[in-house]
């Protein structure tokens, strides 16, 4: 399996965060429209997902600068601070006057040619930091009156309208707001994708262009989840993270192979899932809820040598539709190799 790093920019609202397994969810019905996108049908890419995946696609994450001058930003692995900052000589007092200040610190950032070598060594930022490296201070500040952000969230007011009178109609007045996200616009995001070896990296752009063309998540068909395709490169993920790893932290919600670690750090996170396309609309669009470990989890595997074999760990969830037997979900992760102090 090869690993590619697809970078786009938003160009408007979002309704649902840019997450692993639900841009997986879309890779797949943009096969179902076209058999010819990856030269196969859905059924027949699905048919081993749960031995020999075609595709694994990470959050999405912010990236700073181009090529060979860049900086990942990932979010703070979901350990104890104590594992991630050095509290060494330091007395409880100043340790508690700290903790605000470190809690706020939720972006690990990655520098070209760095490494995270330890997840106590990384280096570690705020939003106000990150927002600062990205974009210019003065310029934003001003816009949005002393604050300066990457992503800005509020309620977005609708009222039904009856089109043929162009009114709301007698009595039907009944507003209700919609919650989105809008990035600033110098952002630019990574998707880490994982492909098997017959799916090309052009397939996977084509399918990523026609899902920003038409829009990603909840409300698209009213604006919203567009976004254009700047590059897609190769990269090894190996190479970000360390060279002597005893743990992989994970780039998208998943759900990990039983027996096969001996810790695990992360915070949970439920799919309440539910059908696209037409099922949107049957009698029952719900999916069973899932658990999963959000993406910045800290796995530390029992066989290290077997789980570094392949760029991905956890598995394929089925079982999860009362409409559809064959429906199956991501529970896999693409992952970087770290250090952990234990």
């Amino acid at each position: 399996m090869k690993v590619y790093d697809i970078t786009i920019k938003p160009i408007s609202g979002f309704g649902t965060p840019l997450k692993g397994d639900t841009l997986f969810g879309h890779v797949c019905w943009q096969a179902a429209y076209d058999e010819t996108l990856f030269g196969k049908p859905i059924d027949r890419l699905l048919s081993d997902y749960s031995e020999n995946p075609f595709l694994v696609v990470s959050t999405a994450f912010f990236k700073i600068g181009k090529k060979d001058n860049v900086s990942r930003i990932f979010k703070r692995p979901d350990m104890p601070l104590s594992q991630l900052f050095n509290f060494e000589n330091k007395n409880p007092k100043d340790i508690i006057a700290e903790r605000k200040t470190i809690k706020s610190k939720k972006w690990l950032k990655l520098e070209y040619p760095k490494r995270i070598d330890t997840l106590k060594g990384a280096t570690y930022i705020s939003e106000s930091e990150l927002t600062d490296a990205l974009i210019n201070e003065v310029v934003e500040k001003a816009r949005r009156g002393g604050k300066s952000s990457l992503i800005v969230e509020f309620a977005q007011t609708h009222n039904t309208i009856n089109r043929l009178t162009n009114t709301t109609g007698e009595g039907r007045f009944a507003p209700f707001t919609t919650e989105q996200m809008v990035f600033n616009e110098d952002v630019t995001l990574s998707i880490y994708v994982g492909l098997r070896d017959d799916i090309l990296h052009e397939q996977i752009a084509e399918a990523f262009q026609r899902i920003g063309e038409t829009g990603f998540g909840k409300d698209a068909s009213t604006g919203l989840g567009k976004f254009n395709i700047i590059s897609v490169d190769e990269i090894n993920l190996a190479d970000l993270g360390s060279k002597k790893p005893n743990a992989c932290y994970t780039l998208s919600p998943c759900v990990p192979e039983r027996d096969t670690f001996l810790d695990i750090y992360f915070t949970p996170f439920t799919r309440f899932g539910r059908h696209g396309d037409v099922l949107s609309k049957s009698s029952n669009p719900f999916k069973n809820p899932v658990l999963m470990a959000d993406e910045g989890a800290v796995m530390i595997p029992k066989d290290l040598g077997v789980v570094l074999k392949r760029p991905y760990i956890g598995r394929a969830i089925t079982g999860i539709s009362k409409v559809i037997d064959s429906a199956i979900m991501q529970g896999y992760s693409l992952y970087i190799p770290v250090t952990v102090e234990v």
